[in-house]
């Protein structure tokens, strides 16, 4: 005898599957929206070539410009260090494109040269004459390339945990980050990548600031919230895709960089070995500051903000000097 089907049944199953598909959708709104009210836009905006730049700025004197790394925003310089730095400097902490609360121009590819570009023009447009630039992480390797490509706007590069040559297993090291697709980055961005992101915080944080710990008040005063949000998922993983189109031939041209350099690296750094990304940099730019730290982790600023700003400081008495003091 066969088995009557239920009149209902198809629709009740349309009804389940709508469901089941709208709730990483629904939940991704959620924690954006969470994370928009703790950690709200704090700064100014300015508009660079389509994109709509957010930065803060504090102090007179002497401009530093700082770049965060990948997945960051402004609040890893702001909360960390800003309040540490003597006085007569300028100093200028933004969103890269896409990052925090700016917003990347329509069809933009986030690549280095790219990027680079937009912060010769951000110096531009704010009148800043020849800052020295901070770079964290991707941040140094975006600092890189605007001293090779662009090295008159800028006096000197200090790099933290810098990254600076490309590695064989680049792609499966940033794993889920890696979406080669455009289409289905932004339907994860939109879906099961913030929900993911927010369920693994605590596993991706331990490994960041591994051999130390996240601080306490990370996710908010540290900006970590900030991340949490489908537009900074999207720009994250545009930008590791967008690295090795570049990173290797800008490498090739390190020796020609003959302004003020320098280097703080953690020698316990899990996520950019100072074996590849730091070690090898001395052998190619002429004159470089190199600031080894045993037992120090991937986020120095974080965990040593007064050794690093000491640093800073260090390489910004060069890059500012009169240039027959330099030495380069």
């Amino acid at each position: 005898m066969p088995v009557p089907i239920l009149p209902w049944l198809p629709g009740a199953l349309v009804l389940l599957a709508l469901v089941v598909a709208a709730y990483p959708l629904l939940a991704t709104r959620r924690i954006a929206a969470k994370a928009e009210r703790l950690v709200p836009a704090s700064g100014k905006f300015i508009e660079i070539d389509g994109n709509r730049i957010h930065y803060v700025e504090t102090g007179e004197g002497r401009p530093i410009v700082f770049l965060h790394g990948l997945g960051a925003q402004l609040h890893h310089f702001r909360h960390t260090l800003f309040g540490i730095f003597g006085p007569n400097y300028r100093l200028i902490a933004f969103d890269r494109p896409g990052s925090g609360y700016s917003v990347r121009a329509r069809g933009a590819s986030g690549r280095l040269p790219e990027q680079a570009e937009i912060v010769r023009r951000f110096i531009e447009a704010l009148g800043l004459e020849k800052p020295l630039v901070v770079g964290h992480s991707l941040g140094g390797a975006i600092a890189l390339t605007l001293a090779v490509e662009h090295p008159e706007a800028i006096s000197g590069i200090a790099l933290l945990a810098p990254l600076t040559h490309m590695e064989p297993d680049a792609r499966e090291k940033f794993g889920p980050l890696y979406i080669n697709s455009p289409l289905r980055r932004r339907i994860m961005a939109h879906t099961m990548a913030i929900p993911a992101a927010l369920k693994y915080a605590e596993r991706t944080l331990a490994f960041i600031f591994a051999p130390q710990t996240a601080p306490a008040d990370y996710m908010v005063e540290g900006g970590g919230w900030c991340g949490l949000r489908p537009s900074h998922f999207y720009a994250t993983s545009t930008d590791v895709v967008a690295i090795a189109h570049d990173l290797g031939r800008i490498e090739k041209r390190y020796g020609e960089i003959t302004m003020p350099v320098g280097i703080l690296f953690g020698a316990s750094d899990r996520v950019l070995g100072i074996g590849i990304h730091g070690w090898p940099v001395m052998e190619k730019i002429s004159g470089l500051d190199f600031e080894p730290v045993e037992g120090l982790g991937h986020m120095p600023q974080f965990v040593e903000p007064k050794r690093v700003v000491a640093f800073i400081e260090r390489i910004a008495d060069r890059a500012f000097a009169p240039k027959s003091d330099t030495g380069s």
